[in-house]
């Protein structure tokens, strides 16, 4: 059961719940087990879950049609992660979800899901805060690449996620931030002889 507890906090901080319907809303997910390396999610297959990280790291990523890496988000403890429009829809992912650490899940399939909602008006309120939450992520972040440049924008993902920074492959971080390798290190470099 300690495998639940962060997902129990985590949903307690957003919606009010009994123990009855913590303990509904916790038996529809299954936890999973992944080695660093293994993938979640691969293009051209449908992505059967909305996974929250209780240990380790993920990253999601699209490949170019050159075999150039994006990466479009990662995951940590506490945070959801998956192929979201594939899951929502139910079509094929265009993403890759790979674990960069030994990674402990706890998986949701889309048709649990959709009891959980339906079951219960709380359960539909946490997925729109959920949903809302990871719109309003992204917007910031596509502003934030698209007005900032790439010192301002390692300077404001090492600030808002030192841990994630710390964590990850530099070829992640590079891809994340929309920069070459070698670029970053040019950053981190300069910002330490700063120090």
């Amino acid at each position: 059961m300690t495998e639940y507890q962060g997902l129990i906090h985590h949903l307690q901080k957003r919606i009010p719940l009994s123990e009855e319907e913590l303990n509904e809303f916790i038996s529809e997910f299954k936890i999973t087990k992944v080695k660093k390396r293994q993938f979640i999610v691969q293009p051209d297959f449908t992505a059967k879950y909305r996974s929250y990280v209780v240990k380790g790291a993920l990253r999601a990523y699209v490949t170019d049609d050159d075999g150039h890496e994006h990466t479009i988000a990662f995951a940590i403890e506490d945070w959801w992660i998956s192929d979201y429009n594939s899951y929502i829809y139910q079509q094929p992912a265009t993403m890759f979800v790979m674990a960069l650490e030994d990674s402990v899940l706890l998986q949701l399939d889309f048709e649990s899901e959709t009891k959980l909602k339906e079951a219960n008006p709380k359960f539909e309120t946490f997925f729109r805060i959920t949903a809302e939450r990871t719109a309003a992520f992204f917007q910031r972040r596509i502003i934030t690449n698209l007005t900032s440049s790439a010192e301002e924008r390692y300077d404001s993902f090492t600030t808002q996620f030192p841990l994630i920074a710390k964590r990850v492959p530099q070829y992640a971080l590079a891809s994340y931030l929309g920069m070459t390798t070698e670029f970053l290190s040019k950053i981190k470099n300069s910002r330490l002889k700063k120090s």
